[in-house]
């Protein structure tokens, strides 16, 4: 089943895409890859959740946090390339928690994003090698945000 087709059966309406906060491009294509800067959990394209897990949020609360960064890094691939079926899988993701010193399942924080992926592109499409690690902070205090590299139809 396509990328597209799966978001339909899952129920899934994409947010718009994040605008850039600065002077980057949210995606580079060389080739076959696509590079996507970090993205953020916005909702609405704008305006983004903002804590720390361990201290404003929950391990739960991070997840969900992670799980929206997802949607908006699928919103930003359909907007670049036209259509998710352009995707043939994940390379690499590199995902920061902003967490409290002693919380230590960032992890389990980014399944929330992975899990999601999973969902869209297929357990083998969708993980790839994957980076999990903590931030003291991050911009804006958001508590998650994830950069990826996937291959791409040529």
């Amino acid at each position: 089943m396509s990328a597209e087709a799966r978001l339909t059966e899952l129920g899934i309406t994409l947010p718009p895409a994040p605008k850039p906060g600065g002077v980057y491009k949210p995606l580079v294509r060389i080739g076959n890859l696509a590079y996507l800067s970090g993205h953020g959990p916005s909702k609405d394209g704008v305006s983004y959740q903002t804590g720390r897990v361990g201290a404003d949020l929950s391990l739960e609360e991070g997840r969900a946090s992670a799980r929206q960064v997802g949607l908006n890094l699928l919103a930003t691939l359909k907007q670049e390339l036209g259509s998710l079926d352009q995707v043939v899988r994940v390379i690499k993701t590199l995902a920061l928690v902003n967490c409290t010193d002693d919380f230590t399942r960032q992890p389990e924080v980014i399944n929330g994003f992975s899990e999601l992926f999973a969902e869209v592109f297929g357990p083998d499409a969708g993980v790839g090698a994957r980076s999990a690690l903590a931030a003291n902070t991050l911009p804006g205090n958001i508590p998650v945000e994830i950069e990826i590299i996937v291959e791409v139809k040529s």
